[in-house]
C-alpha cells in the first residue's frame, strides 16, 4: 500500500469519527463507504458477522453496535428517516476484521482499528493502575497515623499488628492477614494491601481511617479497646460491600503494584526521552 494512500486513507478514518459522552463512535453509513462496499444490504452481512463475533467473545452487542435513525435529504429540500448503526472503535475493528483483506480500506481499517484499540486499552489500562496506586497511598498513610496513635496509646509493634489482622479478619470472613496471603499466594514478607483490588484497598483504608476518627474522639487506649474499635470498623464496611454482592475474600490477586509502579515510572522516562528526543 503506497504511503499516500495511507495518509488519505488515515485522515478519512479520523476525519469520520464521532463523540458523545466522552466515547468515540462511528456511523455504519459513513464506515461503509470508507471500507469501500456499494450496498448498505451487503455492509449489513458483514456488520451481522461481527455481532456474532462480539457474541463470540463475551462483549455485549448493545454496548458496541447501536441502532439509530437520522433525517436525509432526498432533494427539493424534503427529508425522510434513514436506518444507521452508532459503532464503537471496537465494532469497527470487528467489521473490519469480518470483511475482505484484498480490499484495500478493509486491509488498512484492519491495521488501524486494531492499533487504536490497542491504544485505548493501554490508556484504561493505566488509569486503573494509576487509581490503585493512589489507593494504596492513601492506606498506607493512614495505617502511619494508626501506628502512631496506637502506639502513643501504649500498645506496642506486635500488638499494632494483632490489631490490624483482626480487623482483616473481620474485613475478609474470617481470614486474618496470614490465611489472606496464604489464600491469595502472597509471599509472607510482603503486605496484603500490595496485592489486592484497588476496592479492597479502598475498604481498608476507610475502615482505618473511622479507628483513627474514634480514637482521637474517643481517646481510646490499650489493645482491647482499639481492637474492638477496628473490628467493629471493618465489619461495618464488609456489610456495606456485601450490600452490592461484593466478597473481598474471593476477589482475585492483582498483580504486584510495586511491580506495577516501577512499570509506570519506567514508561514515563521513557515518554519524556522521546519528547525530548523530538524537540531536538
Amino acid at each position: 500500500m503506497k504511503k499516500e494512500t495511507i495518509i488519505r486513507l488515515n485522515r478519512s478514518f479520523e476525519g469520520s469519527a464521532y463523540e458523545q459522552d466522552g466515547i468515540e463512535f462511528w456511523l455504519g453509513r459513513e464506515l461503509q463507504v470508507l471500507l469501500g462496499y456499494t450496498e448498505w444490504r451487503n455492509f449489513l452481512n458483514t456488520i451481522d458477522k461481527a455481532k456474532e463475533s462480539c457474541k463470540t467473545i463475551g462483549e455485549l452487542i448493545p454496548d458496541h453496535f447501536v441502532d439509530v435513525n437520522k433525517m436525509v435529504r432526498i432533494g427539493s429540500g424534503a427529508e425522510r428517516k434513514q436506518d444507521d448503526i452508532m459503532l464503537t472503535r471496537y465494532a469497527c475493528y470487528l467489521i473490519a476484521q469480518n470483511g475482505d483483506p484484498k480490499k484495500e480500506p478493509i486491509a488498512f481499517a484492519q491495521s488501524y482499528f486494531a492499533i487504536q484499540t490497542r491504544k485505548q486499552e493501554l490508556i484504561e489500562e493505566r488509569i486503573e493502575l494509576t487509581e490503585r496506586l493512589q489507593a494504596r497511598a492513601k492506606l498506607a498513610a493512614s495505617e502511619i497515623e494508626l501506628s502512631k496513635n496506637i502506639f502513643e496509646r501504649g500498645v506496642d509493634t506486635k500488638g499494632f499488628a494483632n490489631i490490624r489482622s483482626k480487623g482483616d479478619s473481620a474485613l475478609f470472613g474470617g481470614n486474618n492477614t496470614a490465611r489472606m496471603k496464604r489464600k491469595l499466594g502472597i509471599p509472607e514478607s510482603r503486605s496484603l494491601a500490595d496485592f489486592v483490588p484497588t476496592i479492597t484497598i479502598s475498604a481498608k483504608n476507610l475502615a482505618a481511617e473511622i479507628t483513627n476518627f474514634n480514637i482521637n474522639k474517643n481517646n481510646l487506649k490499650g489493645e482491647s479497646k482499639i481492637t474492638t474499635e477496628h473490628v467493629k470498623n471493618n465489619t461495618d464496611v464488609r456489610a456495606l460491600l456485601d450490600k452490592s454482592g461484593i466478597k473481598p475474600e474471593n476477589l482475585p490477586a492483582e498483580k504486584d503494584i510495586k511491580k506495577l509502579e516501577r512499570r509506570l515510572k519506567l514508561a514515563d522516562k521513557e515518554l519524556a526521552k522521546k519528547k525530548l528526543k523530538n524537540k531536538v
